[in-house]
């Protein structure tokens, strides 16, 4: 079998599976029952000063049918005093010394308090620490959270007042709500993190109840924005995640959070930079025990790749994330209808001749009714296939092209060394 292990940054842990900063982290009785459930790592929720949860805090968006399609909370971190944390904390790592226990801080960005909550937390035993610089509603208010994480220098400063202190690899999570999450991630680098973390929740509104007209979640008739995560955040940190990988600037591990449901989630995120990956809403919907299903899908898929250490994942597909204007102009693909697959819903019709480029047939012969894509109009934008509801039913194929690849940067470079007579011709 595979080798699961991990070493991100110095912080060893059995699999790559941790979970998230969050609710599921809140008590050493949750952590414990995690880790007998097989996890590999947790990062504590939020330490700092004990603060007041309010009530309701969690919303949902339900999707065709898909409960949990995306989730919203306002909640703030641990309500709880940090001594009792820190004690829970000692209790759990004493009982599991083989997983990876990581605090999570948040204080003001003052550099006496950074030093204070790093001395306590790391007597206790931590592995790591994460800096929260992501958390968009209610510790952003006071100066904390995505307030410092949405500036580079306040990255920077408090991650290096961190790193003067800390004995232990230093990560910095980062939030999404900025235009650029390079340029906070290597503000961090600069300031001497080991890793980086990412995604932090996404500013977000549940929803609003048509009937009531409250806001989803509301307190008393009052709402205020939260953070978003759950699936339906995937393609978004997946994205920031690939970004930072492929930067030479952003040189340290990434933990890759953000929508992970499944095993196949986790490879993406390895294939794409990712060392390990931490987790919440999936535990939340469905429980600590699924991280054996991840556990066994991982370990098989490993297995049948022929790879001996989920290590061996990590990046494999960075160096295939680019520009756009990298991509090969003269590579060409069309959809090609399988009509013995087909159960002439339409659908790839209806979608290709409203809302793409009007090029599948609809034709009938001796044995009734079938599609045929014109393969010459076909511009392979994948619309048809992915409408159709049949697995199997429409084909995306590559088709040999006798010209050389062309990218645009390349064309223009061309174009730009032309005279002005030869770009008229």
């Amino acid at each position: 079998m595979a080798d699961l292990h991990i070493n991100l940054a110095g912080i060893k842990s059995p699999n790559p599976f941790w979970l998230a900063s969050a609710p599921p982290t809140n008590s050493g009785y949750q952590v414990q029952r995690a880790f007998e459930a097989g996890w590999g790592g947790a990062v504590w929720k939020t330490l700092g000063d004990p603060i007041l949860n309010v009530s309701s805090r969690f919303g949902a968006i339900h999707f065709n049918g898909q409960r949990v399609a995306g989730f919203n909370n306002i909640e703030l971190i641990t309500d709880r005093p940090l001594e009792v944390n820190l004690k829970e904390i000692y209790e759990t790592k004493k009982r599991f010394p083989d997983r990876a226990i990581i605090a999570s801080l948040m204080v003001e960005p003052k550099q006496e308090k950074w030093h204070e909550i790093v001395k306590r937390v790391e007597d206790v035993g931590v592995d790591g620490l994460e800096l929260n610089f992501g958390c968009p509603h209610g510790m952003a208010e006071r100066g904390m959270g995505s307030a410092s994480g949405q500036v580079p220098e306040l990255v920077e400063k408090q991650t290096s007042w961190t790193k003067e202190a800390a004995t232990t690899p230093v990560i910095v999570k980062l939030t999404p709500n900025i235009t650029d999450i390079t340029v906070t991630a290597e503000a961090a680098v600069q300031g001497g993190a080991d890793a980086v973390s990412m995604i932090n929740t996404i500013n977000s509104l549940a929803g609003v109840d048509i009937h009531t007209w409250n806001t989803i979640p509301h307190v008393a008739g009052k709402g205020a924005h939260g953070g978003y995560c759950g699936p339906a955040v995937k393609p978004i940190a997946l994205n920031m995640v690939a970004e930072c990988a492929r930067n030479p600037l952003v040189n340290v591990p990434i933990s890759g959070i953000g929508g992970i449901s499944n095993w196949q989630d986790a490879v993406e995120y390895l294939l794409m930079g990712a060392t390990g990956v931490q987790i919440c809403t999936a535990a939340m919907h469905h429980g600590f025990r699924i991280v054996e299903d991840m556990i066994e899908g991982l370990s098989n898929y490993l297995d049948e790749k022929g790879l001996s250490s989920v290590m061996d994942l990590v990046g494999k597909s960075v160096a295939r994330y680019s520009d756009w204007g990298e991509l090969d102009l003269n590579y060409k693909s069309v959809a090609r209808i399988n009509n013995d697959v087909c159960i002439n819903c339409n659908k790839c019709h209806i979608a290709c001749e409203d809302t793409s480029h009007q090029c599948i047939d609809m034709l009938q012969d001796t044995n009734g009714p079938f599609l045929r894509v014109r393969e010459e109009d076909c511009v392979g934008c994948n619309l048809c296939s992915i409408v159709c509801p049949v697995e199997g039913a429409i084909d995306m194929v590559e088709l040999k092209n006798e010209l050389p690849p062309m990218t645009w940067n390349e064309r223009q470079s061309v174009l730009g060394s032309l005279g002005e007579r030869d770009l008229v011709k």
